[in-house]
């Protein structure tokens, strides 16, 4: 019995360090440094129009159309 706590614990431990290794790579960086009149950096999101998934960039906008970026912090959750 002393055995199968100590195998588990030891793969315990592996796991959690390997998970921290892992998210350790995943860090989200810091967001740039704007100043009011500067170019928006490009990113990119996926939204779903009721058939498929599709990708959407600010750059696909960029000189041909205003672009208002809204964030509704709690939208849809339900709670």
């Amino acid at each position: 019995m002393q055995k199968h706590k100590l195998v588990l614990a030891a793969m315990l431990l592996a796991s959690t360090l390997a998970a921290n290794s892992f998210a350790a790579d995943k860090l989200p960086q810091p967001p740039p440094a704007l100043k009011v009149g500067d170019v928006a950096p490009d990113f990119k999101l996926q939204y779903f129009d009721g058939n498929d998934l599709k990708d959407v960039t600010l750059s696909q906008y960029r000189g041909k159309k205003n672009v208002v970026l809204a964030f509704y912090i709690f939208a849809f959750t339900g709670g």
